[in-house]
């Protein structure tokens, strides 16, 4: 059991904290102030891989791990939580449609995806269908037979990343009868006819990405669209939710890592009773404490990622553990590290308060923490589950 990283994982990391440092950490802060995606950042990303990081090298992708991925993807959370947030979904939704999509399709979108000149949406969650994902009721209606035939999509979908200014939407739609076998995934042109955006959502966090929601109104996309079989949607989206995660508890401990690092210079400059903060053995502690929980949930990451990579029959199990162990305690840390700032913490001149705004939603995204518990009792009442998940 090996715990270093390999010259070729250092190197990505590298690369990935050089790109962070100088294209995201300063702009940051306006980016959530004015609430401005940053479009020409994610592509200058694309253009080091960091839009195909896990999707296949024939559609343009690096073909990473996601042991591989989630380093790059903690070092730009370290500075800009929502727009790495942000690159993880593009991610995920690329790999989706490399992964299953149809010859064809993957010619058109892949290297767009991929080397980031087009955005992608990913598209599950609808008003009346969250934790409950299998009752979404948004239809995808065959129409016609062989080379005409069509879905038309009506239906929509709520709380969606980069609605309105994304290329490609990923949806999850429901082709066959009630439940999760019902359920397939098509790959729709953002821009097509009878597709309308709602109001861009006012969060308390994720700034530098819009969140709409979605209106599909018989919105009629070639059945060449669909990526895998119908009836395999639900399939695709919970391997998807597997990485995903597993890349948004990443952003957590990138979230944390990089509070930490500012509460640490800060506890060396800031002075009080004629010495500095670090000297004082209860803030000292409390520093131990921040940077021990943080490195137990970054092993607990790469642990899930290992068996993700492996094909272990447990990796869903650990991905749930890790994406709640993980989010956790990143905000906790973030929390942490804005309390020994004291006042400072508090005020925009400082990252503390983005950081721990930006850290909230993760408890609740790609399965509310409450989902990941759910997931995880399952498994260990199992009769084998406590041999298995150990």
């Amino acid at each position: 059991m090996d715990f270093e990283l390999n010259a070729d994982q250092l190197a990505f990391q590298q690369l990935a904290r050089d790109f962070a440092e100088r294209e995201l950490a300063p702009h940051a802060a306006r980016w959530d102030a004015e609430q401005v995606f940053p479009v020409d950042a994610l592509r200058q990303g694309g253009q080091l891989g960091f839009c195909g990081l896990y999707s296949p090298e024939a559609q343009g992708g690096l073909g990473l791990s996601r042991l591989d991925s989630a380093l790059v993807f903690e070092e730009l959370a370290a500075a800009d939580p929502s727009t790495a947030a942000f690159f993880t979904i593009h991610n995920m939704a690329t790999w989706m449609l490399c992964s299953w999509g149809q010859p064809a399709l993957q010619a058109a979108w892949g290297p767009l995806l991929t080397s980031g000149e087009r955005l992608a949406s990913y598209c599950l969650t609808e008003p009346d269908a969250g934790s409950d994902a299998a009752g979404l009721k948004t239809v995808a209606r065959r129409e016609g037979e062989g080379a005409d035939a069509v879905y038309v999509l009506k239906g929509s979908k709520m709380f969606i990343s980069g609605a309105g200014d994304t290329d490609m939407l990923v949806v999850m739609a429901r082709t066959g009868g009630p439940g999760a076998k019902g359920i397939s995934a098509i790959a729709v042109p953002a821009d097509a006819p009878g597709i309308r955006y709602g109001k861009k959502e006012e969060k308390m966090g994720w700034n530098s990405q819009p969140t709409r929601a979605i209106f599909f109104d018989d919105v009629r996309v070639p059945v060449a669209n669909r990526l895998g079989e119908e009836g395999e949607g639900f399939r695709i989206a919970m391997k998807g939710l597997d990485g995903g995660r597993i890349n948004i508890a990443t952003c957590s401990v990138g979230a944390a890592q990089g509070a930490l690092n500012a509460a640490q210079r800060y506890l060396g400059e800031r002075r009080q009773f004629g010495k500095s903060l670090a000297e004082f053995q209860a803030l000292q502690f409390r520093l131990a404490d921040m940077a021990t929980e943080l490195v137990a949930a970054r092993q607990m990451i790469r642990l899930a990622a290992a068996k993700l990579d492996a094909g272990h029959s447990e990796a869903s199990t650990y991905c749930a553990m890790a994406k709640r162990f993980a989010t956790d305690a990143g905000f906790q840390i973030c929390n942490e590290a804005l309390q020994l700032h004291g006042g400072y913490g508090y005020l925009r001149d400082y990252p503390l308060e983005r950081l721990l705004r930006d850290a909230r939603v993760h408890q609740i995204l790609e399965g509310t923490n409450e989902i990941m518990r759910v997931i995880v009792a399952r498994r260990l009442l199992q009769d084998d589950g406590p041999e298995a998940i150990r």
